[in-house]
């Protein structure tokens, strides 16, 4: 395993170096490649704190759908045009499943990885907000679907009364929806046909996601994690042991949430913590009692690393990761968002840089006449070179067929587009 390492010597020298007649003022140059990135405010009237969470994809249209959260309010898919630069509500989740509460009762928060069926149909599902003194009992969360093709919205219902939903994924060619719950946590099957939901009996992970093999199965993270398997052929459900260099994996002693893709061989999955950049292959299809893994060592080394739903295959067959950690550089303070490619046939991480903005004006950071910043507005910095780069956290990650980087960020809550990363490198 190659860890990433940037060219800190050639970075070194070319800021030392001194032209003539170069003024001394010159802005310092920084010690690591910058990714290049065009920022957009999401849709100010979809949210009121500047957050959004991990829903975020690209549809088979080419356009950018991103979920929101209205907190006590309301929630919105959101969608991006790439090619206009407009956005505009595509869902509406009280209009869509016909409801009206506030509060704590309020469908405020699409917190669900979107999922883009073979159709082009995106899944997603609704969730609550926080409580607060005096707030009403949650019903529960929703799964809803839009066809772009139709611009239609639909609801499917509430997966698990008093649960939210946390992830959708649908196995169109077999009629199954799988939705993960939080608060409490199940796994949960939709019938297409029959329209009806069941409990598959699994207590999954806080954060669950659900993975399709390539042999019609479905895959997902119990509360101990632990492997559980659904057979579509046989319904039935397996539960087995990860185990890694002969002892059994235990991702809630190694930093807590997972995050994972499966690969395009449909069996191959890769693995990630978000508070342990390690990364992990698992095969989902692997026969015995137990499951083994490997792993490729950490994406990049340093101090408290984050990430947060920032995986993704892109059309190149490499997982791309953004991964947060100290800026212990000296070149500024805060921390850094680097992003970072894994190539599968060589097993090699490469650094593609640090996240950056190349149109800062792209919200108004103030301060304004009495000196004051704009609410939510402080999850960036500036650099000593003048350059404005994420501070506090990303939320999402996914690769368009172009090979564009599409990143969520928060305060203000922001969709980053780094171009043509896929395909020929930043």
């Amino acid at each position: 395993m190659r860890t990433v390492a940037y060219a800190l010597a050639a970075a070194t020298a070319a800021a030392c170096l001194v032209l003539p007649g170069a003024r001394s003022e010159e802005k310092p140059q920084a010690p690591f490649r910058y990714a290049w990135a065009t920022a957009y405010h999401v849709l100010p009237e979809t949210h009121n704190n500047e957050c959004g969470y991990f829903s975020l994809c690209e549809g088979l249209n080419g356009k950018v759908y991103v979920g929101t959260e209205k907190s006590g309010v309301n929630s919105f898919l959101v969608e991006f045009d790439p090619q206009s630069e407009r956005q505009r509500i595509v869902i509406d989740t009280h209009k869509v499943c016909g409801l009206d509460a506030t509060g704590f009762a309020a469908q405020d928060l699409i917190h669900t990885r979107n999922f883009v069926g073979p159709s082009g149909t995106i899944y997603c599902g609704s969730m609550k907000s926080h409580r607060v003194e005096g707030d009403t009992v949650y019903p529960g969360g929703y799964v809803m679907t839009y066809d772009p093709a139709k611009d239609e919205a639909q609801s499917l219902g509430m997966a698990r009364p008093g649960a939210s939903v946390i992830d959708v994924v649908a196995d169109e060619a077999r009629g199954l929806i799988y939705v993960a719950t939080i608060g409490p946590e199940h796994w949960v099957l939709y019938d297409v046909k029959t329209k009806e939901y069941r409990d598959l009996g699994v207590t999954v992970e806080r954060f669950a996601a659900t993975l399709l093999d390539g042999e019609g199965g479905a895959s997902v993270i119990t509360k101990d994690f632990r492997l559980a398997r659904y057979d579509s052929a046989t319904a039935k459900v397996t539960v087995r042991d990860i185990m890694l260099d002969g002892e059994r994996w235990d991702g809630s002693t190694r930093g807590g949430i997972p995050f994972w893709q499966v690969a395009r061989d449909g069996r191959t999955a890769y693995l990630i913590l978000m508070s342990d950049p390690t990364l992990l292959q698992i095969d989902l299809l692997a026969e015995g009692e137990a499951v083994q893994s490997e792993s490729h060592g950490k994406l990049i080394e340093g101090d408290d690393p984050d990430s947060r739903c920032a995986i993704s295959f892109g059309p190149d067959g490499k997982l791309y990761a953004v991964v947060r950690v100290n800026n212990d550089t000296g070149f500024g303070g805060g921390m850094l968002h680097h992003l970072l490619r894994f190539d599968p046939d060589t097993g090699a991480t490469e650094g593609l840089g640090v996240l950056a903005v190349k149109n800062p004006d792209f919200f108004d950071f103030g301060p304004d006449a009495d000196g004051n910043r704009p609410p939510g507005s402080h999850g960036y910095h500036t650099l000593p070179d003048g350059t404005l780069t994420p501070l506090h956290n990303h939320l999402a990650l996914t690769v368009a067929a172009d090979g564009t980087v599409v990143v969520t960020i928060l305060h203000p809550f922001t969709l980053l587009r780094v171009p043509g990363v896929a395909e020929s490198g930043v």
